[in-house]
């Protein structure tokens, strides 16, 4: 690894090879030296960690690079031809219509009639505070009982929040993110309608149990789903980390918090263990304690080799990741799936590096009276995952439902980053559960066609939008 031109790696090498030759030091300093050695070398490890070589995400990477990555099409900016782009178009019928009229003061003196007009649009918003009585008739017999209409189950209160306010503020809370406190801020600035902090919550808490039934619908979609992603990703509760898992496909998302990251989490939130499809992850180990079958997320893959590449200077790794690029190429050109030959071609490349890899990065040799484990580099580690889980790697060339990497399930994650660096963290388990449940709905709805606003307006008028209509 090279920290500002430095190889560390070789550094380090030598200071070791000069203990070896100094005989007079002693037993401390040597002791003392070695353990400066080995936190230098895991200072300069966690240094050389950026998004384009591990995991991490480019919001944590401070010192990344700005700009895209991709290269140059050749193609001019901005949209291209035969691109349908989006803009203003005029209505038939508008809201409202003003008529100006010429000053015929500022004309030459002669006769003049109206020919017609010329039509300007614009397109504006107006923010406005409904406040809607209903009168309930009463109506009374000749005997004095009295017999009173009955209020929509909106308005059973004498005075309260409608489903627009409510639906509103779950939006801004739940989809677009933002703090009690600002949209606070924003009922009472904009719509002059008071709102406290603590409301926002309960109408959050009444969407969740509203969701209980959707909830476990979703869990039982993706237990039958053919093909399903899986990530976890750590999240703060009142100071405290945990992790936030989902699982997800193309039509439907599942979040669920939980204190612990591997298999006791998974088997409590219970899709995993009876899941029986192609489960798309990034390796993590205790998704291979579940009987599915399993496909490896290749970013994950391709930024490791271009740490093993840049920072341990393997050559092999350059390779993979042409190949492993190459090969996503072929697949996408080829409708998704290869043919059973060109798939075959393509494994003899795969082994041939690795074949190559196993040279340039051999498995280190024990040491005499060592116990346990000998520690290996993450590029050991990497090699002997590729080499043990080729099929699992592979599997985006051969199938075609499954793909090259696990995007979407990162994609279905992300936005809970943005909430926490946004909110700080939640204050309770209880609201990140209504976090998680609120969230899986509206991105399950989004997913389906139905704008996030409509379906939290369905839910206050105690329906769900028609797609779950034959799963009830």
């Amino acid at each position: 690894m090279k920290l500002d031109g430095i190889s560390v790696n070789k550094a380090i090498a030598e200071i070791k090879n000069l203990l070896k030759k100094e005989k007079n030091l002693s037993p401390a300093l040597k002791a003392s030296i070695k353990i400066l050695i080995a936190l230098v070398t895991l200072f300069a490890n966690r240094t050389m960690l950026n998004s384009k070589n591990s995991s991490k995400s480019p919001s944590d990477d401070e010192n990344r690079k700005r700009g895209s990555t991709r290269k140059k099409s050749g193609k001019k900016p901005g949209g291209q031809n035969g691109h349908i782009g989006a803009r203003l178009k005029k209505v038939d019928k508008p809201d409202k219509v003003e008529e100006l009229k010429i000053d015929r003061r500022s004309l030459p003196k002669g006769d003049y009639k109206v020919v017609g007009f010329e039509a300007h649009q614009v397109f504006d918003i107006n923010i406005l505070r409904v406040i809607t009585e209903f009168r309930a008739e009463i109506l009374e017999d000749q005997n004095g009982h009295q017999y009173v209409a009955e209020f929509p189950s909106y308005a059973k209160k004498d005075v309260q929040y409608g489903i627009g306010a409510k639906a509103n503020a779950i939006y801004m809370s739940q989809f677009q993110l933002l703090p009690y406190d600002r949209i606070r801020d924003q009922f009472t600035d904009q719509m002059h309608l008071p709102l406290s902090a603590g409301s926002i919550f309960n109408f959050n808490k009444s969407a969740y149990k509203a969701l209980e039934l959707c909830d476990e619908i979703i869990k039982q979609q993706l237990i039958k789903a053919e093909l399903a992603h899986s990530d976890e990703t750590g999240i703060q509760v009142d100071k405290k980390h945990i992790w936030l898992h989902t699982a997800s496909d193309s039509l439907w998302t599942y979040y669920y918090p939980h204190k612990k990251r591997g298999s006791e989490a998974m088997d409590d939130i219970g899709i995993l263990p009876k899941f029986r499809g192609i489960l798309c992850h990034d390796h993590w180990k205790p998704y291979y304690k579940y009987g599915c079958i399993h496909s490896l997320c290749n970013a994950h893959h391709i930024r490791e080799l271009t740490y093993a590449e840049e920072q341990d200077g393997q050559k092999w790794a350059i390779s993979m990741k042409k190949l492993l690029l190459e090969i996503n190429k072929a697949v996408d050109k080829a409708g998704g799936k290869l043919s059973q030959a060109k798939s075959e071609k393509y494994r003899e490349q795969y082994r041939e590096i690795l074949e190559k890899a196993e040279i340039a990065c051999p498995e280190p040799k024990r040491k005499k009276g060592q116990k346990g484990k000998t520690k290996k580099s993450k590029s050991r580690n990497l090699l002997e995952r590729l080499k043990e889980f080729e099929n699992d790697t592979l599997r985006f060339m051969e199938n075609k439902i499954v793909p090259f990497t696990n995007n979407l399930g990162e994609a279905d994650l992300r936005m809970t980053k943005v909430q926490q660096k946004i909110s700080g963290c939640f204050r309770s388990m209880e609201g990140a559960y209504i976090f998680c449940r609120i969230r899986g709905y509206i991105s399950t709805c989004r997913k389906h066609g139905v704008h996030a606003t409509e379906a939290l307006r369905l839910l206050f008028q105690g329906k769900l939008p028609g797609f779950f209509d034959e799963l009830v």
